[in-house]
């Protein structure tokens, strides 16, 4: 198609606002976790919120190309994200009048929303992605990928905004290529999917996926999605907490962000050299180095070069497994890369978020007991955090931790500002939180040393044992490669796909 490049950029676009808002979200955490008292645990479910609603509506949009058509999906997607941010504008205000539980769950699913705008798209643009570009689909689909960390970059840098500008405000920039790609998909048409065209049913394009090959493979993905997405929802916060500064921890996560944008790129001449499969194998090795070197990082250089070794790891994971897909099975595009983006993103979001989250609690909070048993009992969180079979745990409360980091600066001054409004309904929470400061200030001295360290030691430890799932990808890969050589028929599917599509 004439305009396939105009298409290219709507879809790099819709990635730009994903990138977005994760980004933004990402640094926000702790802005969450002191204004509203979430626990690690908490915070893990509201960024897992965010990823789940993107993997369940990848799985439907796959379904529904052939039946809706690209262009209304598409359309779908951008009211998603419109209501998305406009949800955001009310959390502090909800917060202030019923607390922590329902800002919880505003929260929530604004995200959850804001996914299934992501999750449309994704469903849609990389089967789009693989049909205008048939002849380079992994280079094309590493390029269409570099619209995520693109958005990283551009919210990484938002998030140096917010001691200035209140959190809503830059969560909501990600609205700004979402008017873009929404601008272009009105006005452009759209080619028609293998399927629409007859040339393949549906019955066929899940037979052909039904093989060992695209069940390992899939569960590889799961794993990428965990690692990739799920250690990215948190990296951004426990490498600023391991450097002792927000900012530091912010330009790390911009920095490696644009290190994969550049990266993405060149994916073609490497594949080209050593396969996709080869690259993939590399790539997860390189990531489990990564991850371990951040966990151990003790200074900004060395947490450079950890950084730098954990990005180009990850760089190459996510499109260059959709590539595979297109290459192994060029006619079960469609539904195959649904299924592959909805268990990745699925897994991200029930498995990776969460359960990093509740990794950081499990040890900060077994590390606090056994150092300062009292210290703990004073900052434990209300209540008990449970994620899959594992026992449930009391992680330490986020808003006593950032009282205690600011030796209740931030509290005092709420109080200050609100006035004689302060015994009001409106400020029913934030008064819970300045009575806790004032019955446990006389404890700040004893209590701060020990929270911090705990908390620090929560994240390493996390990240530690989320070494172990680049490193099982891995076996995946050599499985692959020893097991499954490429059929030679698969060259000629390539080409009667494109002969139904019209591509040549």
């Amino acid at each position: 198609m004439e305009n396939r490049k105009k298409l290219l950029l709507a879809g790099i676009l819709c990635l730009i606002a994903a990138g977005i808002g994760f980004g933004v979200r990402g640094g926000l955490l702790e802005v969450w976790s002191g204004q509203y008292g979430f626990t690690m645990t908490e915070l893990g479910q509201i960024t897992g919120g965010g990823l789940v609603g993107f993997g369940c509506v990848i799985l439907f949009a796959g379904f529904l190309i052939d039946t809706i058509g690209y262009k209304r999906l598409m359309q779908i997607a951008l009211m998603c994200h419109l209501i998305s941010a406009v949800m955001l504008f009310f959390a502090t205000p909800v917060f202030n009048a019923s607390g922590k539980e329902a800002v919880y769950a505003l929260l929530y699913w604004s995200m959850f929303i804001f996914a299934i705008g992501n999750g449309i798209c994704e469903g849609v643009i990389n089967p789009l992605t693989a049909t205008l570009f048939p002849e380079q689909k992994t280079h094309y689909l590493n390029i269409l990928h570099s619209g995520w960390p693109a958005g990283l970059v551009i919210g990484g840098l938002i998030v140096f905004a917010k001691p200035y500008v209140p959190w809503e405000i830059l969560m909501a920039t990600f609205l700004v290529p979402v008017v873009i790609y929404g601008f272009i998909i009105t006005f452009e048409p759209f080619p028609k999917t293998a399927a629409e065209q007859g040339a393949v049913s549906y019955g066929s394009m899940i037979t052909r996926l039904i093989t060992p090959f695209f069940l390992i493979l899939l569960f590889a993905h799961a794993c990428v999605g965990y690692v990739e997405l799920g250690t990215d929802s948190w990296i951004n916060k426990i490498t600023g907490s391991i450097l002792s500064s927000a900012a530091l921890g912010t330009a790390l996560f911009i920095y490696t962000s644009l290190l994969m944008t550049v990266l993405r790129f060149f994916a073609g001449p490497i594949v080209h050299r050593i396969s996709s499969l080869g690259l993939l194998l590399c790539s997860s090795l390189i990531g489990a180095a990564g991850l371990y070197l951040i966990s151990i990082g003790t200074n900004v250089y060395f947490m450079f070069f950890a950084a730098t070794v954990y990005a180009v790891g990850k760089t190459f994971l996510w499109p260059t497994m959709l590539g595979v897909l297109g290459e192994r099975f060029p006619q079960s595009a469609t539904i195959g890369m649904a299924l592959m983006g909805g268990v990745g993103m699925l897994s991200a979001g029930a498995l990776g978020g969460p359960g990093i989250g509740y990794k950081q609690d499990y040890y900060a909070s077994h590390e606090l007991q056994e150092v300062a048993p009292e210290t703990y009992d004073r900052v434990k969180a209300p209540n008990e955090n449970q994620f899959l079979f594992f026992p449930a745990i009391t992680g330490i409360d986020g808003s006593a931790s950032a009282m205690l980091a600011d030796d209740g600066k931030t509290i005092e001054n709420e109080r200050e500002i609100a006035g004689e409004a302060w015994t009001t309904e409106k400020f029913e929470e934030p008064r819970k939180q300045y009575d806790w400061w004032q019955a446990n200030k006389s404890y700040a001295d004893v209590d701060a040393g020990p929270v911090a360290a705990a908390n620090l030691y929560g994240s390493r430890m996390a990240l530690r044992v989320t070494t172990l799932v680049p490193l099982t990808m891995a076996a995946c890969y050599i499985i692959l490669i020893v097991f499954f050589k490429k059929p030679e028929h698969v060259e000629e599917e390539v080409v009667e796909e494109n002969e139904a599509i019209g591509a040549v």
